[in-house]
């Protein structure tokens, strides 16, 4: 017989993601964007079946896609090395080369937000001329007349939905991610679509029904989203839809049937409701997959769904009215089904001051489990471990590395509250949940106090580095990927249009000097003892390469072992499939040298 040798580490990361997608209105086209070459590009399938095809080659991020309803042309959204600065481009409906469509300086900003039902104007916001708060445009593809519709001001500024007519737009402003307030703008007129602006909530993912009635997305004096209607005649505002302790993400209209599809939001897990205006109770649908990432409606009622799940990674899926989920794609780990990767178990813990952590525990399979625990603080801050396919994780697993990665206060889908405490308090609440959460792993004997690794990315990297430089005992060796490494640094550092937020995420270096020394990293570098590996992306826009360079330097001139690796191609995430193959060959090598 033929004896095969244990899954490479490449046969994990050449599981492909998709990160969005779009069908057309006619449904015999679906477009996806996909690192299926190794670079994100679009690829397309003719439907109801279909081998994936190259579609637009240019090798970028995409921030959008949009097909016009008459298949005459395809619009995108590209940056470039993962910079975020996306720019609009536009395709002919049979592919090719994108053409700049909407575009301007390499730093400047275009996001697309609205096309009209004839496919003339294009609605945008820019940062060009306003980069703190940003600019609404309408742009008329006919004849090519630019008009500026609104100057944000008060906080980043968002065009997010135009009405059937053309007459009514509603704008979102963004004070912090907790804080987005939507209004309404007919004419001269302005009205917001909760009743009190001042009071910290969000509304967003509005949606117009008719001219006259916009439901939408908030949380306003509740804990968990619910769906809101906004009469803009009456200028009345009222509840429609909640659902238990669970917050309402997404929502799709279907005009013809008078129905919406609403995805909820419920700690690791989604859920689906199909609700019809005239039902008194939502329907539960069956989902496919434990995460939606993106939802999409047809005009016959079709459902299609973008979805994950821990050990199944991205694919798109379609449901069509009263049958089953049908899968469209096929994207699955190179030669290994399901049953080879580790399903998470969902566990709680009590924090230092009572409060419940719920956190997801991957556990190495017996054949291959090496002792060894990573402890994985997530990214955001105000955003959550789920049950998402991560090749990182099920690769780890497979090399014998159980993973614990905790829900620390701040995180997503526990509640309003819950998601704000984070805010002003990066380094001290989260951290000490952290702890908590370690203290835990031993004494349930899961993790041995000599077997433990610290890795994080984002703000889960400036949580490694500040719990290494706190807390050395607790590891082995620690990674840190795009990590915050100064607060100070770092609230002056970032996009311009994330500025007028950090006030209420971080706080204000000056008011809060001594606190902001408290939560840094670099504070305490001399505690930063043992062996750590930093990885970094030159382009990163949210977490700037100087972040990293500093800590490296200083680790550097103290003597520490600190490796450091910077991908010139990349920005905040990877983009590009050698990268990526390249970072998590690199980590496993580090963490396999310092197991001993």
């Amino acid at each position: 017989m033929i004896n095969f040798p244990k899954p490479t580490v490449e046969q994990f990361f050449r599981t492909y993601t998709i990160s969005d997608f779009t069908v057309s209105a006619d449904e015999k086209r679906l477009i996806f964007s996909s690192n299926l070459n190794g670079n994100v590009n679009l690829w397309a399938m003719d439907l109801p079946a279909g081998f994936p095809y190259l579609f637009a080659q240019r090798d970028e991020s995409v921030s959008f896609i949009k097909i016009d309803s008459e298949n005459r042309f395809v619009l995108a959204g590209y940056d470039k090395d993962g910079d975020e600065n996306h720019q609009i481009y536009a395709l002919p409906y049979e592919g090719g080369l994108p053409q700049p469509l909407i575009t301007g300086e390499p730093d400047e900003k275009y996001f697309f937000e609205h096309l009209s039902e004839d496919g003339q104007r294009l609605y945008y916001v820019t940062s060009n001329g306003n980069p703190t708060f940003l600019n609404s445009h309408v742009r008329n593809l006919e004849d090519g007349t630019d008009t500026l519709l609104h100057e944000g001001e008060g906080g980043a500024t968002q065009l997010v939905a135009v009405s059937d007519n053309e007459e009514a737009i509603v704008y979102s402003r963004a004070l912090a991610n907790t804080y987005v307030t939507s209004f309404v703008k007919i004419g001269d007129e302005t009205h917001n679509l909760t009743p009190d602006a001042s009071k910290v909530h969000i509304a967003s993912e509005p949606v117009f029904t008719d001219d006259n009635t916009i439901y939408f997305v908030t949380n306003y004096d509740s804990e968990y989203n619910y769906v809101a209607k906004f009469e803009i005649g009456s200028k009345q505002f009222s509840k429609v839809l909640e659902i238990d302790n669970e917050s309402v993400g997404d929502l799709k209209w279907h005009k013809e049937s008078s129905t919406f599809y609403v995805a909820t939001e419920k700690g690791v897990s989604d859920f689906l409701y199909r609700f019809d205006l005239k039902m008194e109770k939502p329907e539960k649908l069956q989902l496919p997959a434990a995460i939606i990432d993106k939802i999409q409606v047809a005009k016959s009622g079709s459902l299609y769904l973008l979805g994950r799940s821990a050990t199944v990674p991205h694919n798109i899926f379609r449901l069509e009215n009263g049958g089953d989920w049908m899968q469209l794609t096929k994207n699955n780990v190179l030669g290994l089904g399901s049953e080879h990767m580790v399903e998470p178990d969902v566990v709680t813990y009590k924090s230092f001051d009572g409060m419940e952590i719920e956190a997801l525990l991957f556990r190495a399979k017996p054949e291959n489990d090496n002792g060894h625990t990573i402890f994985w603080p997530h990214g955001g801050p105000q955003a959550a471990e789920r049950k998402i396919f991560r090749s990182m994780f099920q690769c780890f697993l497979n090399r014998g590395y159980s993973i614990f990665a905790p829900n620390f206060r701040g995180s997503t889908g526990y509640g309003a509250s819950f998601v704000k405490l984070v805010e002003q308090d990066w380094g001290e609440g989260p951290r000490l949940d952290c702890l908590a959460g370690i203290e835990w792993l031993f004494e349930e004997g899961i993790s041995d106090r000599e077997k433990l690794f610290l890795v994080g990315g984002s703000y889960g990297g400036y949580m490694a580095l500040l719990l290494h430089g706190r807390h050395p005992e607790y590891f082995k060796a620690v990674v840190d990927i795009f990590g915050v490494s100064d607060l100070f640094t770092f609230y002056n550092s970032v996009p311009e249009h994330w500025k007028p937020m950090m006030e209420r995420w971080i706080g204000n270096p000056e008011r809060d000097k001594e606190r902001f020394i408290k939560d840094t990293p670099t504070t305490y570098l001399d505690g930063m003892v043992k062996p750590m590996l930093v990885i970094q992306g030159a382009k990163d826009p949210r977490v700037v390469k100087e972040e990293s360079d500093q800590i490296v330097a200083k680790l550097k001139d103290a003597g520490r072992d600190v490796e450091y690796l910077v991908l010139e191609d990349e920005g905040h995430g990877f983009s590009r499939k050698e990268n990526e193959i390249a970072v998590y060959s690199r980590m496993l090598e580090f963490l396999g040298k310092h197991q001993g």
